[in-house]
């Protein structure tokens, strides 16, 4: 490996904060220093791109990471950990096209990266099994089960006679594969024989393969809280997460009963257990699905029991939280004057804590009660108040921007142009991030739910600015569109 692994976690960092652009400059510094050090096409250059390539994916931009993993994958190997690396530039390659929906591609590199690491490690080495796995996962999601279970129980019997960590995965991937042929055989395996830790990997590596437009998937994962809950307990962390991804599919379901049954299942084994930050937590998603299924009066039973306990608990952010939520359920029945009350309460508790995007959240909520009254100046106060302190990709601060549009031209409705806040919103993305003097004009307008971008130069770019306003739009596109599709 080149880049610095410093490098490369400061930049993953970057990415989860939002700040694409600074995390990809961070990487291609490194692909640069490598390819002046050591040459375009070596070993440590193929590393770089492999690199730029990892960021460039977890940054949502795909087609970007399979050039970078293309070229990487493409560097002639010069000893067997060079030869090593490419399996894996290879695989991510693979990874890489079928997440951005390319599966002829990708069935073909996988295929191939099968065929590689046969020659290079022999059929009974972990190392084979690594590139089975993926491409059995492939096979399944092209509705191919007949040849993905075939590939997956070839799959789990190398790992399992390794014995090695990744038989979780694969037994969660077999899982998932049996369960789509629809022969009623059970998806899970005897996991007697396992450790706690590769059982609880394995109820993790169930979620990534669930549909979770598809009513089935509620079948698998019940079947996994039974087969977590009898391995490891009804209390066991493990069974409770596989419990709120059941209440979560329930909700995207439409499963009110379900989800209810499993928050409340989670909230007793909180309650049990003496954990109340977590039983807190369980009981606002109870009030809020108690609410969702039509039951408003039972959801405000729950919010003022949540408010005793977060009175128990003695934080402010725990108080905030609760009033928030309570003053939003009561304000969707139209009880405003104990909704105002509660949404006040919040920001007040909020100014108490350390959390500035809870202080933003709670204005954002008051403010937008105050706007929808006519109460337009007092939005205004608040509103600014909030928006001053939240990190400005915050989805609340969108909203809160679009409303104080709204406020400034006085209207009480409509709640400002959410499009156009998104569109200013990217092209100051685009603008803070170039050279002042080389933008003379940046149109930006979303049409048909996707963006409209003009731009004019002020002058002539040097071949790397026009790389790099390439790469920023690229960079800003990916994340902006993820924004749109949330609105």
């Amino acid at each position: 490996m080149t880049t610095s692994p410093d490098a490369v976690e400061v930049a993953f960092a970057l990415v989860r904060e939002g700040r694409l652009g600074d995390a990809e400059n961070l990487v291609t510094r490194e692909l640069r220093t490598a390819t002046e050090k050591h040459g375009h096409g070596s070993p440590e250059w193929a590393s770089a791109q492999c690199d730029l390539g990892n960021v460039l994916f977890q940054a949502r931009q795909h087609d970007r990471a399979i050039e970078c993993f293309r070229q990487a994958a493409s560097a002639a190997p010069r000893d067997h950990g060079s030869r090593k690396e490419q399996l894996t530039y290879r695989l991510n390659l693979g990874l890489a096209l079928r997440v951005a929906g390319r599966l002829d591609e990708a069935e073909t590199e996988l295929r191939q990266g099968v065929r590689e690491r046969l020659a290079f490690y022999g059929r009974e080495h972990a190392g084979y099994a690594f590139g089975l796995e993926p491409l059995a996962d492939l096979l399944r999601q092209r509705g191919d089960v007949t040849q993905a279970r075939q590939v997956v129980e070839e799959t789990v019997e190398n790992l399992w006679r390794n014995g090695h960590e990744r038989i979780a995965s694969a037994l969660a991937l077999r899982a998932a594969i049996v369960h789509a042929g629809g022969t009623g055989e059970p998806p899970f395996v005897d996991l007697r024989p396992l450790p706690d830790e590769v059982v609880e990997r394995m109820g993790q590596a169930v979620v990534p393969l669930l549909d979770r437009g598809d009513p089935g998937s509620h079948h698998l994962l019940a079947c996994l809280v039974s087969a977590l809950e009898e391995r490891l307990s009804a209390d066991h962390q493990a069974t409770l997460d596989a419990l709120s991804v059941l209440a979560n599919l329930g909700r995207d379901l439409g499963d009110h009963a379900g989800r209810i049954a499993a928050i409340e299942r989670v909230l007793a084994s909180y309650d049990r257990g003496g954990r109340q930050e977590e039983a807190l937590m369980a009981a606002l998603g109870l009030a809020m699905a108690q609410g969702d299924a039509g039951d408003a009066e039972a959801g405000l039973r729950t919010y003022a029991a949540a408010y005793e306990r977060a009175e128990r608990i003695g934080r402010p952010e725990a108080l905030t939280q609760v009033l928030r939520n309570w003053g939003l359920a009561l304000k969707e029945i139209g009880r405003t004057g104990p909704a105002e009350q509660r949404l006040t309460e919040a920001v007040s508790q909020a100014r108490r804590g350390a959390d500035p995007d809870l202080v933003g959240r709670a204005c954002v909520a008051l403010g937008l009660f105050l706007q929808h009254e006519g109460r337009l100046s007092e939005a205004q106060t608040v509103l600014e108040e909030g928006l001053t302190v939240m990190d400005p990709v915050h989805p609340d601060a969108i909203v809160g921007r679009s409303h104080l549009g709204a406020v400034l031209e006085g209207r009480t409705c409509g709640c400002g142009d959410m499009a156009s806040t998104i569109a200013d919103a990217f092209r100051e993305f685009v603008v803070t991030r170039l050279p002042a003097d080389l933008l003379d004009r940046l149109e930006v307008a979303i049409v048909d739910d996707d963006f409209k971008i003009d731009v004019a130069l002020r002058r002539e770019p040097t071949e790397d600015e026009l790389k790099r306003l390439d790469d920023v739009l690229r960079t800003a596109l990916a994340e902006f569109r993820n924004r749109l599709s949330e609105r």
